[in-house]
């Protein structure tokens, strides 16, 4: 068996858990903080593969093995790493207290609603944009990928809770900065949890299922949920199909470009996705924050006209586009450029197609489309019921090939 012991947020490790054992492996601030038996030969994580080979040299040898992680090492830690190479059956996990939930204990914050998204080893941007989408993230922090970064990139309006050497008794410190201050710090290498909130969200609504946030039971939602001018809005049925192929989740972010009543940026960020919505219309941008603020989103409202709006933005792993008239090729064209994964363009007028295929074909994107002609049901007197046909759509979507992926883990 491989005995792994969560250790490291103020739970010391038994004495009889590490008797008899003939291999020791853990980190080198765990290994200090023990007494190892005399015979147990001990090996500093570094690289994971050799200490993996280690460890299966003694399990030949029917001896045993003890493993020191921190915290809960079934929480984003080795865990996954042992069950893989030795099978979750010949390991005997006794966790300890995640760092998370340590971070979150010392505010006196409840997590059951959080998103946590480690950024150890992994792209900061999935990161950054949990903590533009949700009020209420815990980051794993890594090189490269610390507080100071996440502070260059967050939303101002957050507040940033910076968690280092928890449980040591000496060096455990708990800090409240907001992302300019953390941008500017020198934090070194001792920051195990980044806690990012909009603290007049965080404490949210009770929920009944844990593990981040509340997924919505349904979505395409009805024109009448949205305030919205002279029907001049994306209709469910067009927007099931642009959702689709959109697929927002958490860690992308998606740009809402032309977006009107901002409908597809507000079921975006339902989704968990970042939401950016440009808008040229003043009035269409105070439209957007009230659909946003009635639904209990987060969405980014951009005041321009695209393409030139779009230049101060971070690239987006998927757009749509709903307007744009004449500039829609360039428009295109911009978004293309920049896009990751996906660019979906809703239009009117047929004319438009062909250059905006073009565009979408010229940045690499493989292309396809489909006219969206549907009729809904409609009262008549009498009793009776009749169909009543909506102005026909035309939408084309690119797909950017062998798209990047991204190591998210929630």
């Amino acid at each position: 068996m491989i005995t792994v012991v969560g250790t490291g947020t103020g739970v010391p490790v038994p004495e009889n858990v590490l008797a008899g054992a003939g291999l020791v492996v853990g980190g080198r601030r765990h290994l200090e903080a023990v007494r190892l038996p005399e015979a147990a030969e001990r090996i500093v994580l570094g690289p994971l593969a050799p200490a993996l080979d280690a460890v299966e040299r003694y399990l030949d040898k029917d001896t045993r093995v003890v493993v020191l992680a921190s915290g809960d090492p079934g929480f984003f830690g080795i865990v996954r790493a042992l069950a893989e190479r030795f099978g979750a059956g010949r390991l005997d996990v006794r966790p300890g207290v995640s760092s998370v939930a340590t971070a979150f204990a010392r505010l006196g914050l409840p997590w059951d609603d959080a998103v946590v998204v480690s950024a150890h080893g992994r792209d900061l941007r999935t990161a950054v944009n949990a903590c533009r989408a949700h009020p209420k993230v815990a980051v794993l922090t890594g090189p490269g990928a610390g507080p100071a970064e996440l502070g260059a990139a967050v939303p101002g309006d957050r507040v940033l809770v910076v968690a280092s050497a928890l449980g040591d008794p000496e060096r455990e410190r708990v800090e409240r900065v907001t992302p300019a201050e953390a941008a500017v710090r020198d934090w070194g290498t001792a920051v195990s949890v980044v806690l990012c909130l909009d603290e007049a969200r965080a404490l949210g609504a009770v929920r009944t299922v844990a593990g981040g946030p509340d997924r919505p039971a349904r979505w395409a939602l009805d024109e009448a949920e949205f305030a919205h001018r002279d029907s001049m809005i994306t209709k469910f049925e067009v927007r099931a199909l642009a959702l689709a192929r959109l697929g927002p989740r958490l860690g992308d972010l998606v740009w809402d470009v032309g977006a009107g009543s901002g409908s597809v940026a507000v079921e975006c960020a339902r989704l968990g996705a970042a939401a950016v919505a440009v808008e040229k219309t003043s009035d269409g941008v105070e439209r957007v924050r009230a659909n946003a603020a009635a639904h209990g989103v987060d969405v980014r409202v951009v005041h321009g006209q695209a393409p030139d709006a779009l230049s101060g933005l971070d690239d987006p792993d998927a757009v749509f586009i709903g307007g744009g008239g004449r500039e829609l090729p360039a428009i295109v064209a911009a978004c293309a450029r920049r896009a990751r994964r996906t660019v979906v363009i809703a239009m009117a007028a047929l004319d438009r197609v062909p250059a905006a295929r073009e565009a979408l074909t010229g940045a690499g994107f493989s292309c396809d489309g489909v006219l969206l002609q549907s009729s809904r049901l409609a009262p008549l007197p009498g009793d009776v019921t009749r169909l009543a046909a909506t102005n026909p759509v035309f939408l084309l979507w690119g797909v950017r090939p062998q798209a990047r992926t991204e190591g998210v883990a929630l």
